[in-house]
């Protein structure tokens, strides 16, 4: 059987920085069965410039005139809040997760108990940070949109070189575009990825619907991360290339379904084809009347269900046989 894939259901800023929206979130996402709900930890001063630009897509769905570092600061997530949410996800039965995108943030999570740590795409090229989660020798998730198997490499072996063995590391394939158009998924990279490196492999999925994460999952993610909104139409950047409610459901039921289906690979009858079988399959019967010490033809035999008879597999054994009684038309042929 496959590994359970981790779905993680990416809050992201879709709580627009309002505890109340953030707490619906959580609910949302222990609602429609994922097993993490991952906020974003960082501090605006520390993450930009305060001349830096927005994406093409944050542009689209913020102000325009705003930048960077203002649609960050309203989208920061006090460290009383953390613990706000670290507690309404355990009333919600769900784990907390948070992506820390600094030093500062990735050792506020570790102190609020988290044991496993998001490197999110952007941070891929960014050594003091890579060295310092390294160093923590914890389970790393590490994300790759717009990177090369050069940058993967490199930051893999930061990693392993601060104290983080390979065998803690899965690594995520992902496009940086929200939404990501289907030309540009390029799903069989997360194979390359793991061919190339021998790690545990996933996907973080931008792209518009379920589809995508669902193939993933049958092609060997074990990690599926998937941006949720309890509404496309509210401000902020990620809410139109997240999922609603009902549709992370209906991801999380179809990769569960996946994962039974997927079975062990061994090819053998099932319970119900073994009920099945005499049924769908034929035996060698009578095609008209045959007399006692007649031979057995092709004209006067053929093959029809069920299959509780001679198999037809047989066919060059029982041809010019005797018929060793009558036989009436529809009759199973014994030898």
């Amino acid at each position: 059987m496959k590994q359970r894939t981790l779905i993680i259901a990416e809050a992201g800023v879709n709580h627009n920085g309002d505890l109340d929206l953030a707490r619906q979130l959580i609910e949302a996402a222990a609602a429609a069965g994922a097993d993490l709900v991952k906020f974003q930890t960082f501090n605006a001063n520390r993450l930009v410039t305060r001349g830096a630009k927005k994406a093409d897509y944050q542009n689209k769905t913020t102000d325009s005139q705003e930048s960077q570092h203002e649609m960050l600061r309203r989208l920061e997530l006090s460290p009383e809040m953390h613990q706000e949410l670290v507690a309404h996800c355990a009333k919600s039965h769900i784990g907390f997760f948070s992506t820390g995108f600094d030093n500062e943030s990735i050792d506020l999570l570790l102190s609020l108990g988290q044991d496993h740590f998001k490197i999110p795409s952007g941070e891929i090229t960014n050594l003091p940070y890579l060295r310092h989660v390294g160093r923590l020798g914890k389970a790393v998730i590490l994300s790759t949109g717009m990177a090369t198997l050069g940058d993967i490499e490199a930051a893999i072996a930061v990693l392993e070189q601060a104290g983080t063995p390979r065998a803690n590391i899965t690594v995520l394939h992902c496009t940086t575009e929200y939404p990501t158009p289907m030309a540009e998924v390029n799903l069989r990279a997360m194979q390359s990825i793991q061919a190339a490196f021998g790690v545990a492999v996933g996907y973080s999925d931008h792209t518009a619907g379920i589809e995508v994460a669902i193939a993933a999952v049958a092609m060997g993610a074990l990690v599926i991360e998937k941006h949720l909104t309890v509404d496309h139409h509210l401000p902020g950047p990620d809410h139109k290339a997240s999922l609603e409610p009902g549709e992370f459901k209906a991801m999380v039921t179809a990769i569960r379904n996946i994962e039974v289906a997927l079975g062990d690979g061994i090819k053998r009858l099932t319970s119900s084809e073994l009920r099945n079988k005499p049924i769908a399959r034929k035996s060698l019967v009578s095609n008209r009347s045959i007399k006692a010490g007649e031979l057995f033809s092709a004209e006067n035999i053929t093959a029809k269900r069920p299959g509780t008879g001679i198999s037809p597999m047989r066919w060059d054994e029982v041809i010019g046989r005797r018929a060793a009684r009558d036989y009436s038309a529809d009759e199973l042929i014994e030898l």
